[in-house]
């Protein structure tokens, strides 16, 4: 029995309830101070956007501190860096936090941020030393856990040298961080790996050095491929990660509050994948006998791939058949996105009609004419609803040292449920994190232009942009959220899952760092 069909049985019908320069006295500009510079930099991106919010470039770019920690205590360094740590950082604080007495990879950041902000306020040496490194103030930690603290201090100095072009300096501390890091280690040792791996990749394409990683667009391209076909790594990795899971079932439950009363139903899916979240719905439907679909149809919209978009479909009628479900299966096919237009789609005034999109529009913030030829034919076609999934983080910022930090935390997240989720061994696991996690981080640290392609914004930016075509934000149901939780519940490692409304959109966490947004919109 399917997870959906056993969650059925056992709670009833889908729907029901329960209850960052100045001298010091020789003339030297001191590592604090130098941060100003930073901050400088960062306010001067923070504010140009906020001169005109309708200029679509501007909604992009920071229109707020990305950050989610602060630290009132350090606030002789004014800088982004003062972001790292949250007001309790005491040792006990952090354990708990933690949730036991092993350290997340949050925790360890943090920890190994405030260390960074306190090397940078006094006059120690870059590297730090492997022995009693912080004193009294740490006593109580595991030999390897300050190792971790140490390796998160070296990669954040290793950053700020190249963010000076001091690249001799920034290789020493690279060549420390590699000493103490490790691809089939803990989950800090995997993270600063690819982080500093990242790094030398950064200062080399800035040395003019051309890179060995090759194209972002062609590593992406290759990404999307492998994920429109089911295999082992992205089988094994969805069935292990718990937010995966749970974060699919409110979407599904939109949809199906969306199409309430309709006997025809068409839902436009912007990124199929492998369309497992159709599967989901046709069980949602099928399981409540009050929702009567006399006809399904399903329009999969694509740039490439055809005939993978094709074999999801034939994965998908065999499915509606296995069901007695009347499905019909449409790939509408676009080379370029500025062809996408309303003729593409089969479109009857009778049906209810949604668009649902899982991860489907960062792809084009870097192509912005492409989004807004999108988002106004969606607009004419008017929908529904338009469920929206999208990373919950800033991973965009044209500040380097804002981006760097930003993707610390956020794939922290997923090296930690990585950790939790599957064997150190497992080959899925080192896949995941190579080619998925390593090609994104290398993105996102190291590429510039039109290389660095991958771009995710938080909701607030959705929200700003999502506001130019007249669009609401509508509410979850009750009914959303319980089956979040629900899934959750029925997972291993579903208990370090989050779930946290900002307005009315869901965040989906791990151990409270943000990893996806669920937001449901209409058409004013």
């Amino acid at each position: 029995m399917s997870p959906f069909n056993q969650l059925n049985k056992e709670e009833g019908s889908f729907g029901k309830l329960p209850q960052l320069w100045e001298e010091d006295d020789s003339g030297n500009k001191s590592k604090a101070t130098r941060w100003l510079l930073f901050s400088t930099q960062y306010q001067q991106a923070e504010q140009e956007p906020q001169k005109d919010l309708h200029n679509l470039d501007s909604l992009f770019l920071d229109t707020a501190p990305p950050f989610r920690y602060q630290m009132h205590e350090l606030a002789d360094i004014e800088s982004q860096y003062s972001e790292l740590i949250k007001p309790h950082t005491s040792q006990d604080a952090v354990r708990h936090e933690a949730r036991g007495p092993k350290l997340s990879t949050d925790a360890v950041i943090r920890l190994g941020g405030e260390r960074f902000i306190q090397s940078c306020s006094s006059s120690v040496n870059d590297i730090s030393m492997p022995t009693h490194p912080y004193g009294g103030s740490f006593s109580g930690f595991t030999d390897q856990e300050v190792k971790d603290i140490e390796l998160i201090e070296n990669l954040l100095l290793s950053a700020e040298k190249v963010t000076h072009q001091q690249f001799e300096r920034s290789s020493k501390l690279l060549d420390w961080c590699d000493v103490l890091s490790s691809s089939s280690g803990n989950p800090i040792q995997r993270l600063a790996h690819y982080f500093s791996k990242a790094l030398r990749e950064k200062m080399a394409n800035e040395s003019g050095i051309i890179s060995s990683h090759g194209s972002g667009k062609k590593d992406v391209a290759e990404m999307e491929g492998r994920m429109m076909t089911p295999n082992p790594t992205t089988l094994s990795v969805y069935q292990k990660l718990p937010f995966l899971q749970a974060g699919q079932f409110p979407g599904v439950q939109a949809l199906v509050d969306a199409v309430a009363g309709a006997t025809k139903v068409h839902i436009i899916d912007l990124s199929i994948k492998q369309g497992v979240q159709h599967t989901i719905l046709m069980q949602a439907i099928a399981s409540q006998p009050n929702l009567i679909i006399e006809s399904l149809k399903i329009t999969a919209v694509g740039t490439m791939f055809k005939e993978k978009l094709e074999q999801t479909g034939d994965r998908l009628r065999s499915f509606a058949e296995s069901i007695s479900m009347c499905l019909t299966f449409n790939v509408a096919m676009v080379e370029d996105m500025l062809d996408f237009k309303e003729d593409l789609f089969e479109l009857d005034p009778d049906e209810a009609l949604a668009v649902y999109s899982s991860h489907a529009l960062w792809g084009m913030i870097g192509q912005q004419d492409r989004l807004e030829c999108l988002m106004n034919v969606i607009k004419n076609i008017n929908p529904r609803v338009m469920v929206v999934s999208e990373v919950a983080a800033n991973l965009n910022s044209p500040n380097f040292v804002n981006r760097f930090i930003e993707a610390l935390f956020f794939y922290g997240a997923f090296f930690d449920s990585l950790e939790d989720c599957l064997d150190r061994e497992d080959e899925n696991r080192a896949i995941t994190e190579s080619m998925y996690f390593g090609n994104a981080i290398w993105s996102i640290v190291a590429a510039e232009g039109e290389d660095r392609v991958v771009r995710h914004v938080n909701i607030d930016v959705w929200r700003k942009f999502f506001a130019r075509f007249g669009m609401q934000e509508t509410e979850l149901s009750m009914s959303s959220l319980y089956q979040a939780n629900l899934m959750a519940e029925k997972l291993p490692c579903g208990s370090s899952c989050t779930f946290d409304m900002d307005e009315k959109c869901l965040i989906i966490g791990w151990k409270g760092t943000p990893i996806h947004s669920l937001s449901a919109w209409k058409f004013s």
